[in-house]
């Protein structure tokens, strides 16, 4: 038997206190009356250790990158998160877990998943440039969570299966030095499958072969299902960049990457394709499988008649609307949709899902295009963010905002995105100039959208009635180097908004990410950074583009080599059992990692002057720890506290 708080053990194994409950933190205390062998009591302590239970949040999945199809990067049911607790007396890491490389992917969240043998749990899924996927118990790594509840490879180095090294390209991006997983997966929960994309080399043979694979993933084992793998393919017609004899151009396993997150909508999962390092010649390609029978089903080329485009976004996904249409943005390449053809580079494509294969309906195209293409200036260094319907107007009640290295956000009408135009607002609603270069979607929430571009800091630009405000209402004090961030938000409803964002740009001299969080309506009030205490919340290696999870009281952020979890710490418990007979008591301690405590005992407690012996201290390095004490011989009972050392 176990009781929280302060007790006493009885030797023959009696526990003589009842269960206390704490009414308030710190001095002033109370434990309610209780009967005890028959005699009442009500004491009030002059000190009480916190004990009180903490709240569970219900699970919110979190099943494709930035939460939701608007790619908003929202947690609206966040109800233990607040700007009043984010700090670091109450809010750090919880706890890691090690994974065998870096990971670039957003780690995905599904609550309430069985796994075979082991019970219930919430899930944190995370996927590394090593091509693994692990699924982890997202709640705490304490037993048997301590380990993977499963984990898939998707390589054999032994037989010569690995991922793909990035100096086979030439190319140096430390201290990451592989690319295996890189787009973040998508989950279907109705049917319990992750689909992910996996790049391999085979250098089995005497000519390394080189391959993308679609894998659908059984949640709840990690085994594959549904025929997969699927080798990646596709073919078009075209006159463009690698074009055959044929007029065929083929898709390229080697010289395409998989960098955007995917994509499941109305039964197809769609993978879009960008370039490795601007090498060889590439194309943007987004191409749409069949998420029952994994049958390629759609197929996008953005530059069939010309080259390049690449579909990146800085790792966003595809963003699509009510009515079903993707919208997506693209790199450097060739444009002639201005002239009735085929090429979209450096625009923002409006795709609809045709029999025929996917079709651009609606295009935007910035009016300095061209020298975009010229200088490397790539719009689709920008994902798109589609904005809730409250932030329109009654002309324009669908809007799209999105962003390149020219450091303009384009606020856009989605329903009619305008084409190109040569005029320096070009076809856009709004031309919003940011001051610095943009990589990854920007973030919305309560009429606000946010935006962390190059050597700038956190900028909050308010919207009403389909006008963007031309300055930012608020902004961090932090500079970030590059690649600047992509932030997400938590809140309860609309109420106790926090931005969360991941500081990246100390990836290229390994470097630790440092989550940070902000009051969201007014970003000057950092509420927290992972670097605040020391050692204490550091979190693993950063790495680009990174885009923390909230889920249920937690933030999961993938780093080089590890995942972080942090959250609330839980309050102060004491707990207490009999062991061995009754000869041995064992004491839990729980409580706030990095803290100490002094361990204290006393025979009795009628005064609440009691003297207390000190008999030993423990600092915290995790969330609990388990000490098993000699039970005095010849002692009714005797009271044990822990006292936080200040």
């Amino acid at each position: 038997m176990a009781v929280p708080g302060l007790f006493r053990v009885g030797h023959d194994g009696s526990l003589v206190l009842p269960v206390m409950s704490i009414e308030s933190v710190g001095w002033g205390g109370r434990i309610r009356s209780g009967w005890v062998s028959g005699m009442s009591w009500n004491v009030t302590l002059r000190w009480l250790l916190w004990a009180g239970l903490s709240a569970h949040a219900a699970p919110v999945d979190v099943l494709t990158y930035r939460n939701d199809g608007l790619r908003t990067g929202r947690a609206l049911s966040e109800t233990l998160l607040t700007p009043a607790n984010c700090n670091t007396n109450q809010f750090g890491k919880l706890f890691s877990q090690p994974v065998d490389g870096f990971v670039y992917a957003q780690p995905l969240y599904l609550g309430g998943v069985t796994i075979p043998g082991q019970g219930t749990h919430n899930v944190v899924f995370v996927a590394t440039e090593h091509d693994a996927v692990y699924a982890f118990d997202a709640d705490n790594n304490q037993g048997s969570n301590s380990v993977p509840l499963w984990q898939t490879s998707f390589i054999h180095p032994e037989a010569g299966i690995t991922s793909q090294p990035i100096a086979d390209y030439g190319l140096s991006d430390l201290p990451a030095t592989e690319l295996g997983i890189t787009g973040t997966p998508v989950i279907d929960p109705d049917a319990g499958i992750l689909y992910v994309v996996a790049r391999i080399k085979d250098a089995s043979t005497p000519v390394p072969q080189h391959h993308q694979i679609l894998y659908a993933l059984d949640i709840h084992t990690g085994a594959a299902v549904l025929g997969s793998p699927v080798e990646i393919t596709a073919v078009i017609e075209g006159t463009g960049a690698g074009a055959n004899e044929a007029h065929q151009i083929i898709f390229d396993p080697y010289y395409q990457f998989q960098r955007c997150g995917l994509t499941l909508l109305n039964g197809i999962v769609y993978i879009p394709f960008a370039s490795q390092g601007d090498l060889g010649f590439y194309h943007g390609w987004v191409l749409g499988y069949d998420a029952r029978t994994l049958k390629q089903v759609q197929v996008f080329n953005d530059t069939p008649d010309g080259g390049d485009g690449g579909i990146w976004m800085s790792g966003g996904a595809p963003a699509f609307d009510a009515d079903g249409n993707l919208f997506l943005s693209t790199g450097n390449g060739s444009f002639t949709a201005n002239l009735g053809q085929r090429d979209y580079g450096d625009s923002v494509v409006k795709l609809a899902a045709r029999t025929g294969g996917l079709a651009p309906v609606d295009y935007f195209t910035p009016y300095n295009q061209a020298v975009l293409d010229q200088l490397d200036g790539d719009l689709g260094s920008g994902g798109v963010l589609l904005l809730p319907d409250e932030a329109g107007s009654a002309a324009h009640p669908h809007l799209a905002v999105t962003g390149g290295k020219d450091g303009t956000l384009y606020l856009l009408d989605r329903d009619r995105l305008g084409h190109f135009s040569t005029n320096i607002v070009g076809a856009a609603l709004q031309a919003v100039p940011n001051g610095s270069k943009i990589f990854g979607t920007p973030g919305y929430f309560g009429g606000r959208i946010f935006m962390s571009g190059v050597n700038d800091t956190v900028k909050a630009y308010r919207i009403s009635n389909g006008q963007m405000e031309t300055h930012p209402e608020s902004v961090g004090s932090v500079v970030f180097g590059y690649p600047g961030s992509i932030p997400s938000v938590s809140a309860s409803g609309a109420t106790n908004g926090i931005l969360w964002t991941v500081q990246a740009d100390g990836f290229g001299r390994s470097a630790p990410a440092i989550l940070r969080a902000y009051d969201a309506t007014d970003l000057s009030v950092e509420l927290y950074n992972s670097e605040a205490a020391g050692d204490r919340d550091r979190l693993g290696l950063a790495q680009k583009f990174s885009v923390p999870t909230v889920a249920a009281g937690k933030v999961y952020v993938g780093t080089g080599m590890e995942l972080g979890v942090l959250g609330l710490f839980p309050p102060t418990r004491l707990t207490a059992a009999l062991a061995e007979g009754g000869t041995r008591v064992k004491l839990t301690l729980e409580g706030q990692p990095g803290h100490g405590y002094t361990l204290q005992y006393a025979d009795t407690f009628d005064d609440p002057d009691q003297f207390w012996y000190t008999f030993g201290t423990v600092n915290l390095q995790s969330t609990s720890t388990t000490l098993s004490l000699p039970f005095p011989d010849g002692k009714a009972g005797r009271f044990y506290r822990a006292v936080r050392v200040e």
